[in-house]
């Protein structure tokens, strides 16, 4: 059975993204076609990019960047939740991306977002990062609403629509995650 890891892509104070989050865990964990795990970018404090080395050569100088390979590497896939800030990425998100390369190859990828316009347009750009990463985004996205499907700005609330979206991208990032299985077992080719 496929393991995916939930990403939560804002460390800020008072976030919202943490409810968000555990509502994806919470309607995840109900499948039994597969595993759901939260990662929360908080407990993986990674410094600006500090690495010599470009992280396409795995050349791993640092333990803090070991870590967070080894935690990636474990998973077979990820939803990602996050905010959109400045019309973009959280820099924290950005950069925890950043940090690896092979362990994010051949993986799915869904995509939750939530912003002033839904965070379509943080959703847009991880969909450009996430190709260069070799990842394999889904089509289906849920994008939250903070006038709609948030009372006061602050305490989450989804609409029923949004459940359906949320089920439909589930769906898509297990069979994608399935199908990409045999390029994670294959030997990796040096480019």
């Amino acid at each position: 059975m496929p393991t995916i890891g939930i990403i939560l892509g804002s460390t800020r104070p008072n976030r919202v993204g943490d409810q968000v989050a555990r509502w994806v865990l919470d309607h995840a964990s109900r499948r039994t076609d597969a595993g759901f795990e939260l990662l929360d970018l908080r407990d993986h404090p990674l410094p600006h990019l500090d690495e010599p080395m470009p992280p396409s050569l795995g050349q791993y100088q640092n333990e803090h960047t070991r870590r967070w390979a080894e935690t990636i590497a474990a998973y077979d896939g990820f939803v990602i939740v996050t905010p959109e800030y400045n019309h973009g990425v959280p820099g924290v998100l950005k950069n925890a991306l950043d940090y690896l390369y092979a362990e994010w190859n051949n993986k799915a990828l869904g995509l939750v977002s939530y912003g002033v316009a839904g965070g379509a347009r943080s959703t847009e750009q991880l969909r450009l990062v996430a190709a260069e990463l070799q990842m394999a985004d889904v089509r289906q996205q849920v994008t939250l609403s903070l006038f709609h499907d948030f009372q006061d700005f602050s305490v989450f609330e989804p609409g029923d629509h949004s459940l359906h979206a949320l089920h439909t991208m589930l769906d898509q990032v297990i069979a994608w995650t399935s199908a990409l299985a045999p390029l994670r077992t294959a030997p990796a080719v040096v480019t």
